[in-house]
């Protein structure tokens, strides 16, 4: 945590905004997911597979707005961060008030557009102010939304027992507070196509035709899919087990003490003896194999042994996680190589929500099937398999070390295997 704190206050003042508003963005989110799937299947009726959907539709949404880190490239990256704080807490708002299946999809389509627009110009923002320890700031970077991961399940642990909508409504209000603080503190920057003539399309055009980039983009959609099991899948094998909420909270709790007692020197381990590339394969195999414990036979006896492995499935997610998400991050800001940058990131996010839909529909078909034909380990199983199977494809994508510019390759790295 020392280690942490101290790259923390290395980094300029936009970047520690930046982090700062990760962790906020975190807290009012991670007070909403972890009891949005259980709201919506045993608080308002919704059939499980309905529920993939619609949780599905917020990652779909969040990628199919392309447009986001282009306009982020063009009028500048604060207003859409800010834009993006304020139509989510709109999203939030519309989950806590409406309880209508079209409702319920428009709440979550909104939200990720939201997200569109924020997530984009938010590492875009970074990644042009900490250009040369890209790394590193997505090292902090990730910490942050660790440290939200703590403390948001924690606040909405007390508000729960006021109802759902309490928890979302309070969420409303931190997204409001942090898009006032971004107008009054954030530097404003211009976008790399400031005043640019060039048509948009044709920004579209060149993240798309970077064959790298889209190859790495594609083979990393598997990532998303298994992380996004922290939000839906997990928390609903917790309630099939426990019947509660508290278990829940343990999954995000577990998450953040581990990010925020290794991330930092994990990443730093890593580039220390692996190229990014390497890293990140490993990563999404430590991802997969975190499914195998749900495919053990149940244990028996007191709810927390019971609970034992999804709780040790959510410890060893984030431990991958925590291996590939910084140099992910830094791998798109190099093969974007300083151009439409928030294009790059937007592209990654639609493919990113292309995975997310395929993940979450999975596991609730899997979940399904599995309810009705006594095979309880068929989705974490089909998880696993998609997992390694897109670390297979990582490792070719990055043969020669195709991912490693000279400027992210680490000092005495390891030769590649």
């Amino acid at each position: 945590m020392i280690a942490t704190l101290r790259q923390f206050r290395s980094f300029g003042r936009p970047a520690q905004i930046l982090f700062i508003n990760e962790i906020g963005v975190t807290i009012a989110l991670l007070m909403l997911a972890p009891y949005l799937a259980d709201h919506l299947v045993h608080g308002i009726g919704v059939a499980v597979w309905l529920v993939g959907i619609v949780m599905s539709l917020r990652h779909f949404s969040e990628g199919l707005f392309v447009i986001g880190g282009t306009l982020a490239d063009r009028i500048g990256y604060k207003p859409m961060i800010i834009a993006g704080c304020l139509l989510k807490a709109v999203g939030c708002g519309m989950f806590a008030i409406f309880t209508s299946l079209p409702w319920l999809i428009a709440a979550s389509v909104v939200t990720g557009v939201s997200s569109a627009l924020f997530i984009p110009a938010n590492r875009a923002y970074l990644a042009h102010e900490e250009s040369e320890r890209i790394v590193d700031a997505f090292a902090v970077f990730s910490v942050c939304r660790r440290f939200g991961l703590l403390f948001g399940p924690l606040i909405g642990i007390p508000l729960v027992h006021f109802g759902f909508r309490m928890v979302s409504l309070t969420s409303v209000a931190i997204l409001l507070a942090l898009a006032v603080a971004q107008w009054r503190l954030l530097p404003a920057i211009v976008g790399p196509e400031t005043g640019s003539s060039r048509p948009i399309w044709a920004d579209w055009r060149e993240a798309l035709s970077n064959h790298p980039f889209l190859a790495f983009a594609a083979t990393m959609f598997a990532s998303y899919a298994l992380t996004f099991q922290i939000t839906f899948g997990l928390p609903l094998a917790i309630r099939h087990i426990s019947g509660g909420h508290a278990g829940m909270t343990a999954l995000f709790v577990i998450s953040a003490i581990l990010g925020l007692a290794l991330q930092v020197r994990l990443i730093t381990w890593c580039e220390k003896h692996w190229t990014p590339g390497q890293a990140m394969v490993r990563g999404l195999i430590v991802m997969s194999v975190a499914f195998i414990p749900m495919m053990l036979p149940p244990l028996h006896g007191a709810t927390v042994i019971r609970l034992m492995p999804v709780l040790v499935c959510a410890a060893t997610l984030s431990i991958g996680s925590m291996m590939l998400h910084p140099f992910e991050m830094a791998t798109i800001a190099n093969l974007a190589d300083g151009r439409v940058i928030g294009t790059y990131y937007s592209v990654n996010n639609l493919l990113s929500g292309f995975g997310g839909v395929f993940g979450n529909l999975v596991s609730a078909a899997a979940l399904s099937l599995s309810h009705g034909m006594g095979m309880s380990s068929l989705p974490w199983m089909v998880l696993m398999l998609l997992g390694l199977f897109s670390a297979a494809c990582l490792k070719l994508v990055d043969r020669d070390d195709r991912l490693t510019p000279p400027r992210l390759q680490p000092q005495g790295a390891a030769a590649a295997p």
